[in-house]
């Protein structure tokens, strides 16, 4: 991969200016605020970001209805939607869901590239790739069991199920209408997770064996990189409305970013953020071109990311003071996003760990009690 690679093109800054247009107009912190009430998200959001501007089958080839672009401007998406918090289903349906129908040779990735339906797959959204996943089984043509804590489900129209067995994973297509979803209280409610009771529920087997198991592999690896693209977005809103305030708020007659001990930190979480934002590039250009060293790309994104969006989303509500502490400021839920962000796909001690053994170093104890 060439430094080149790690830079935006022109494709890629219009499409980041017209996806930045859309969410400044549909999705302004007061909506997002308002799920923590009660209030549904306006389902022109949704629309305008899958049919409006036709991103729901940006990974899917042209063949199959899709846009036919790559990681890299899936990347660029999901930094804006982290910049927003923006909540919408586009990692788990348009990502991981589109990833692993389109490993699995489904046709049924059309409807979900067109934007007519919103897929999900069903584990827990903890999971990170190479983990184990959910035990359910199948009994006389019905599957059985609960998965608890699933991310887009609620809103999702097909639910894609991974049923382990010895030959691999048995992978179904499953109508949300067969499943009961409950939703559970959960940190970040612009991301709302629901535990999916699928006992009873008829699927299509999509995949079966090793082919399953590759498939839903490649869903939460390319979940797991992307995402460290999302948290990106989110630390740079924290840091840029950070340093806009200490611009502007002032103390003892002077900007309080005039303070040595500001400006330290200011800078600290500059540099750290520029790391963070070479590290998600590598990890999107990796996926795009499938490179030999993928899963290092994405397990050191997932790990360095996931730490740096927690910790830019906590200097910010201590930079901005009391109004931080706020609810009606909206930095609580880029706090919320980043803190859920964390455990998602693998926490960054299991990524940590797994980078480990992928270059061959023996993991440190420190970093397995992370896990």
């Amino acid at each position: 991969m060439t430094l080149g690679s790690l830079l935006y093109t022109d494709v890629e800054d219009d499409l980041r200016a017209a996806v930045s247009a859309l969410l400044t107009d549909r999705c302004r912190p007061s909506h997002v605020a308002a799920l923590y009430d009660g209030v549904p998200v306006d389902a022109g959001l949704w629309q305008g970001i899958a049919h409006e501007l036709g991103l729901a089958g940006l990974l899917v080839c042209e063949d199959l209805g899709g846009a036919g672009a790559s990681a890299r401007e899936t990347a660029v998406v999901l930094e804006e939607l982290g910049r927003a918090v923006a909540p919408v289903p586009f990692l788990t349906s348009s990502v991981i869901a589109t990833q692993v129908l389109l490993e699995s040779g489904s046709d049924l990735v059309r409807g979900v590239a067109s934007g007519q339906e919103r897929a999900a797959l069903v584990v827990p959204w903890s999971t990170a790739p190479g983990r184990d996943l959910p035990q359910l089984s199948v009994a006389e043509g019905a599957l059985c069991g609960r998965v608890r804590s699933v991310a887009g489900v609620l809103d999702a129209d097909l639910l894609l199920v991974p049923v382990p067995g010895d030959a691999g994973v048995d992978l179904y297509a499953v109508r949300a209408s067969e499943a009961d979803a409950r939703p559970v209280v959960s940190l970040d409610m612009s991301r709302p997770l629901a535990d999916v009771d699928l006992t009873g529920a008829h699927g299509i087997l999509i995949a079966s064996g090793p082919p399953g198991a590759a498939a839903v592999q490649r869903g939460l690896m390319w979940g797991a990189g992307l995402l460290a693209s999302e948290q990106l977005g989110v630390a740079r809103w924290c840091f840029d409305t950070t340093l806009a305030y200490v611009k502007e708020r002032r103390q003892f007659g002077r900007a309080v970013g005039g303070f040595q001990a500001v400006k330290h930190r200011l800078a600290d979480l500059f540099v750290q953020l520029e790391g963070a934002a070479a590290a998600a590039r590598y990890a999107a250009g990796a996926l795009a071109d499938d490179a030999d060293d993928v899963e290092v790309a994405v397990a050191v994104a997932q790990a360095y990311c996931s730490d740096i969006a927690v910790h830019v989303a906590e200097e910010t509500i201590q930079l901005h003071g009391g109004i931080g502490m706020t609810w009606e400021h909206p930095a609580h839920l880029y706090l919320k996003r980043a803190k859920a962000g964390h455990i998602a796909l693998g926490t960054a001690g299991w990524h940590r760990t797994r980078l480990a053994d992928l270059v061959d170093l023996p993991a440190s104890p420190a970093n397995i009690l992370a896990i």
